[in-house]
């Protein structure tokens, strides 16, 4: 898949104010400060089309993006980290978890891990949360240009051995970097797939 057009449609803090659910739509979702927005730029190839911010969660709504008129990337608010008090955190979760579970046009969320960091906590029970949901997910491991390769297997099996205490087969994932557009094509080919199998 190529993405040809990428344009910005419409921001909201609520699933009742998305976009008619008639075409299908992919969401990112991550920790702030996680690359998000460099990752969706680089897949896009568009350098400003999620705004990228130094300040953990800068991003506080549901951001819908239209991909080649045929498909929506969504952009989800960051979680954790971010500076904000506990009953505005609490309404930011239920707002996410409002539009994963009612989205019926949602085929994937791809949840993007640090490939720095040791297995997180909240990027954990993220995953398992989604495994009880049965919500279909991908793990997107970020910023792998930042570490050796030895480095970057050890995280990398570190997350897998996390997993494998709650998960008998693991979630898919893929290897990914903004700055090198590493794990590009491999995002695209599962989106062409899965888009291929609903049409």
């Amino acid at each position: 898949m190529q993405i040809k057009q990428a344009r910005f449609v419409v921001s909201n803090t609520n699933h009742l104010k998305c976009p008619p659910a008639d075409i299908p739509e992919y969401a990112f979702i991550g920790r702030s400060n996680v690359g998000k927005s460099s990752l969706i730029n680089m897949l896009t190839g568009r350098k400003a089309l999620a705004k990228i911010s130094g300040t953990p969660g800068k991003t506080q709504l549901i951001n819908h993006f239209m991909i080649n008129e045929k498909w929506y990337l969504v952009d989800l608010p960051g979680y954790g980290f971010a500076k904000i008090s506990k009953s505005i955190r609490q309404k930011w979760e239920n707002m996410i978890w409002n539009y994963l579970i009612n989205r019926s046009n949602l085929i994937t969320s791809f949840i993007l891990v640090d490939a720095r960091l040791e297995p997180q906590k909240a990027d954990l029970e993220l995953i398992n949360v989604f495994g009880e949901e049965g919500l279909p997910f991908v793990v997107l491991f970020t910023k792998i240009d930042k570490l050796s390769k030895r480095k970057l297997s050890v995280n990398v099996e570190n997350y897998r051995k996390k997993l494998s205490e709650q998960w008998e087969e693991l979630p898919l994932s893929i290897l990914t970097s903004a700055k090198t557009g590493t794990g590009k094509e491999d995002i695209l080919a599962y989106i062409d797939e899965t888009l291929e199998q609903i049409n």
